[in-house]
C-alpha cells in the first residue's frame, strides 16, 4: 500500500468501503446466471463535473452500466464513499482503475516510482471495489513505455513481470478487486496461451485477466481469423476475465503489415464473437470503449456495439442498449 497510509488505516478504509458496497452483486466472488444477466457497456464521459452523482447519472444517460473509476486518492475517504454510494445507486459498476505505466522501465528510479504508482492504484481499486486495476507488463524500450524491444518476449522479461505482479498484489492483498495485465502485440503476454503461463507463474488469487481483443491481433493469420482467436481467448481465459476493452482494427493499404485502431464498426474485428464470449462469462466483465477522441466518436462506437448486441438477442441492460 502507499507509504503514507498505514496498514491499519488502509484496512479501516477498506471496511468502510466494503460496507457501502455490500449490496453490489458484481464484486469478486459472487456470480450470477450468465444467460439471465445483461452485459455491461462503459466508456469515458465528457461531463465536466466532480460530483459522483452527476458522473454516475451521465453514464446511465449514455446507456452505460460500467465506468472507468473517477480519479481519487487513496486517502480521500469521503470521496471514495460518495463514489461507491452514487454509482451503486444507479447500477453503474466501476470496471477499472487504470495503473498504466512501465513496470520494467530501464531506468531503475523510474521503475521504482512506477511500481509505487501501480501499488497505489490497486489500493484505490480495492477501496472502491472496482472489478480490477489494469496495467500492461511494460517494456524494456527506453523511449516508448509500451514499445517494442527484443527482450520483451524473453525469459528475463517473463520472470520480471511475474515478480512485479506478485509484489504489487502482495503489498495490497486485494480481496474486493484484482490486478490484471493487458496482452500486447509485441510484449509478453501476446496471446491466451502466454497469459495462461503468466497466471500459473504469478499464482495469486488477486490476479486476473483484462482482455483487449485488438491487442492480440499481432499477425495476419490472427487478424484474418480474429473471430476464432477471440473464441479461443474466452475458452481459455474466461474464468479470470475481469473486464474488456472495445475498439476496432482496420487494415491499412501498405506493403508491410499495418493495422490501425478505428471506431468500432469501421474495422474487421468480429464483434459477434466478442459479445458472444462476454455474454457467456459467469460474472460481469464490462466492455469498455477506449482510445477514441471525441464524444461523437464514442457515440458511434457505442451505437454500433449496441446494434450488434440487439441483432444477437443480447442486452446491455440500459435504455437504447
Amino acid at each position: 500500500m502507499p507509504k503514507h497510509l498505514t496498514r491499519r488505516a488502509f484496512l479501516g478504509q477498506t471496511g468502510t468501503a466494503a460496507a457501502l458496497a455490500a449490496a453490489n452483486s458484481n464484486v469478486w466472488g459472487k456470480q450470477a446466471n450468465a444467460s439471465a444477466r445483461p452485459m455491461r457497456l462503459g466508456g469515458p464521459i465528457f461531463l465536466k463535473s466532480d460530483d459522483p452523482a452527476e458522473l454516475a447519472q451521465e453514464h446511465r444517460r449514455l446507456g452505460y452500466r460500467a465506468a472507468y473509476a473517477p480519479h481519487v486518492e487513496v486517502s480521500d475517504t469521503e470521496r471514495i464513499k460518495a463514489i461507491i454510494k452514487e454509482y451503486a445507486a444507479r447500477d453503474v459498476v466501476i470496471a477499472e482503475v487504470g495503473g498504466f505505466c512501465n513496470m520494467l522501465d530501464p531506468d531503475p528510479e523510474k521503475r521504482r516510482k512506477n511500481m509505487a504508482h501501480v501499488q497505489d492504484r490497486l489500493a484505490v481499486a480495492e477501496l472502491l471495489g472496482a472489478l480490477n486495476c489494469v496495467n500492461i507488463a511494460g517494456s524494456y524500450n527506453a523511449h516508448f513505455w509500451c514499445g517494442p524491444d527484443p527482450k520483451n518476449i524473453t525469459p528475463e522479461f517473463i520472470d520480471a513481470t511475474v515478480e512485479n505482479c506478485r509484489h504489487v498484489i502482495d503489498a495490497v492483498k486485494p480481496t474486493r478487486t484484482r490486478f490484471s495485465i493487458e496482452m500486447m502485440p509485441f510484449n509478453f503476454p501476446t496471446g491466451p496461451d502466454e497469459y495462461l503461463q503468466l497466471i500459473r507463474k504469478v499464482d495469486r488469487k488477486g490476479f486476473a485477466v483484462h482482455l483487449d481483443a485488438c491487442n492480440v491481433m499481432n499477425c495476419p493469420e490472427r487478424m484474418y481469423h480474429n473471430g476464432a482467436v477471440i473464441d479461443e481467448c474466452f475458452k481459455k481465459l474466461g474464468p479470470w476475465i475481469a473486464s474488456c476493452h472495445a475498439k476496432d482494427l482496420a487494415w491499412e493499404d501498405y506493403v508491410q503489415v499495418c493495422l490501425r485502431e478505428v471506431i468500432p464498426g469501421r474495422g474487421q474485428i468480429d464483434y459477434r464473437a466478442y459479445l458472444r464470449g462476454i455474454s457467456s462469462l459467469p460474472k460481469d466483465a464490462p466492455l469498455m470503449l477506449e482510445h477514441l477522441k471525441t464524444a461523437e466518436e464514442f457515440d458511434e462506437g457505442r451505437h454500433y456495439i449496441q446494434k450488434v448486441a440487439r441483432e444477437m438477442g443480447l442486452s446491455f441492460g440500459a435504455e437504447g442498449a
